[in-house]
């Protein structure tokens, strides 16, 4: 089995080091492998066109404008690419999940709902989808089963404001998506670990021994 990672604004190795900071131990199991992609590094237009880690650039942080949906589909390519590598190994689409934090999230919603709808699941923690996302537009035409979302968003998030992520959740949910939303109080736009231990407990549950 395997659980693809994706963080945002840092490299694959800074997210691994932040969630075994957080843990006190890696996030590791016995008989599921942790991959931690790195997006690439370009132009960010929230930060006036400096580069940056992102998986995607947006024209602002916010729910209400347009998807730079070139950026986007441009990385799902590049990331059906690593899913393409583990099923080429012998793993199962049904075993695999993909998630992440912040963009890394969203950019799992995109690949997970768009394009491997045969997936194990998804995970976006303090993540949004805005208003006219894709995604949507993708689900209002589809009919087949889809992967279980699993949400994590702190109440006091600044960046991501928690009502975007609960919209997310709710849109998804009319869409036909099994989503649960796991609520944090007084979290802002990062994660701790009762979160990240619930996360574990899920991806146990969807890929068991």
């Amino acid at each position: 089995s395997c659980t693809l990672l994706c963080d945002t604004g840092d490299t694959g190795q800074g997210a691994r080091a932040w969630i075994k900071q957080i843990l006190n131990q890696d996030m590791a199991f016995q008989h599921i492998k942790v991959i931690y992609p790195t997006a690439p590094a370009r132009p960010y237009t929230p930060l006036k066109g400096a580069f940056s880690n992102v998986w995607f650039d947006r024209y602002k942080i916010c729910n209400d404008c347009p998807e730079h949906i070139e950026s986007i589909d441009s990385m799902c390519r590049g990331l059906t690419d690593l899913i393409n590598d583990e099923v080429k190994n012998g793993i199962a689409k049904s075993r695999i999940l993909i998630g992440g934090f912040s963009m890394g999230g969203g950019m799992a919603m995109h690949l997970g709902f768009r394009f491997h709808q045969d997936l194990a699941g998804v995970f976006a923690l303090s993540s949004f989808l805005n208003k006219d996302s894709a995604v949507y537009q993708a689900l209002k035409r589809n009919e087949s089963a889809l992967p279980e979302l699993f949400q994590c968003h702190g109440t006091a998030d600044e960046l991501v404001l928690y009502s975007w992520g609960e919209e997310t959740n709710k849109m998804l949910k009319s869409l036909g998506v099994s989503t649960s939303l796991h609520t944090f109080p007084d979290l802002n736009h990062e994660l701790n670990r009762t979160e990240i231990e619930k996360l574990k407990s899920w991806i146990v549950k969807k890929l068991p021994v």
